[in-house]
């Protein structure tokens, strides 16, 4: 995909991919911390994040063909290159939530304390916990520098700092 109505896929895209990941980052964490959330999201917690994964190359796919079509720029090169290292991240996300809603559904009608359904021992639980809170962290972190270097690139030069005040 490289346009959608005159203009650049990636414009329009990269907009799926700044929403869904961090939300999907805040629902695997909240899951994965708190089993009664995992319970409540069921299976559209790995759902989110199957779109959110999915997005990611298709995003960075339309941006390829609109690295083609720009003035080449340091600016642009960096932003291409750091919007490569989110796919793993996306992956991760997509991998932990499918464990957190098939260890949830796998406790079936059991039930902890809190209501929720068991991730399993305890010790599965932490390590998972600690898990999906750093790669959400990561992730969220890649989708903030992304975006920043593509802000920078897109805007560098495209508008006059000195115009007049007060128009």
């Amino acid at each position: 995909m490289s346009t959608v109505n005159g203009l650049p896929a990636h414009v329009l895209l990269v907009h799926i991919v700044v929403v869904l990941v961090p939300l999907t980052a805040l629902a695997l964490v909240a899951a994965a911390l708190w089993p009664r959330v995992a319970r409540r999201l069921g299976v559209l917690l790995p759902a989110l994040a199957l779109v959110a994964l999915v997005s990611v190359p298709l995003t960075t796919q339309a941006g390829e063909w609109l690295e083609r079509h720009v003035t080449e720029d340091s600016l642009v090169r960096r932003h291409t290159e750091l919007g490569d290292g989110l796919l793993p991240w996306a992956l991760g996300l997509f991998v932990l939530a499918t464990v957190v809603w098939w260890a949830t559904r796998r406790g079936g009608q059991e039930q902890d304390r809190n209501g929720g359904g068991r991730l399993s021992s305890l010790p599965v639980r932490i390590v998972v916990g600690v898990l999906s809170v750093a790669v959400a962290a990561g992730a969220v972190v890649d989708v903030y520098r992304i975006g920043d270097s593509g802000a920078k690139a897109a805007w560098h030069d495209a508008y006059d700092k000195t115009a007049a005040q007060g128009n």
